[in-house]
């Protein structure tokens, strides 16, 4: 696969900053011998920038009209998306799912919208750093039709392709990657 130069750069400092090998327990439960943590990737200067634009890359072709999803892998990139379509006179608008509701205030599931902002009838893409079972991304869609929201396609930075793919399908949502995980290995 042909890759931007952009696409080259954040697959290096994925490499150096994100990804391991070894023995490790998933967040899906699975043991794997491949681990991506891509937290420091995303909150790197470097790396926030060119996840957001390989993720628009991907999300403006979409037509959407919101990005969201799950705390906490969605959460760092997305605000980095936000202002870098800003930036580029097209901007799309942002939001996360918590796991678990507020316990104070408004007790919000769905957070960033402003009062009076709603996601009924809006076309959503949901964001995830990694894919793996799927789990974290089918949450955020209930979550997010719940709302109101059509949902049809999500996206990850790194699709493990452990299975994600498979548990959206039934749920008529397409599985969209930067990056595969097996190409870490080659």
């Amino acid at each position: 696969m042909t890759r931007t130069n952009d696409e080259a750069k954040l697959f290096e400092v994925i490499r150096e900053r994100s990804f391991r090998r070894g023995k490790f327990k998933l967040a899906s439960g699975a043991e794997s011998e491949l681990y991506f943590n891509l937290k420091p990737t995303m909150m790197s200067p470097a790396g926030a920038l060119l996840s957001a634009r390989a993720l628009l890359a991907r999300i403006w072709p979409e037509k959407v009209d919101y990005v969201g999803g799950l705390e906490m892998g969605a959460v760092p990139v997305i605000a980095s998306l936000a202002a870098l379509s800003e930036d580029a006179g097209n901007p799309i608008k942002t939001f996360f799912v918590r796991k678990q509701p507020k316990g104070h205030g408004t007790m919000d599931l769905i957070e960033g919208l402003a009062m009076g902002e709603t996601l009924e009838g809006m076309k959503v893409v949901v964001v995830d750093d990694v894919a793996t079972s799927g789990g974290s991304i089918l949450k955020a869609v209930e979550a997010i039709r719940k709302a109101g929201a059509k949902v049809d396609a999500a996206l990850v930075i790194i699709d493990r392709e452990e299975g994600a793919a498979e548990t959206l399908k039934p749920h008529e949502i397409r599985l969209l990657s930067v990056f595969r995980g097996r190409e870490f290995l080659e």
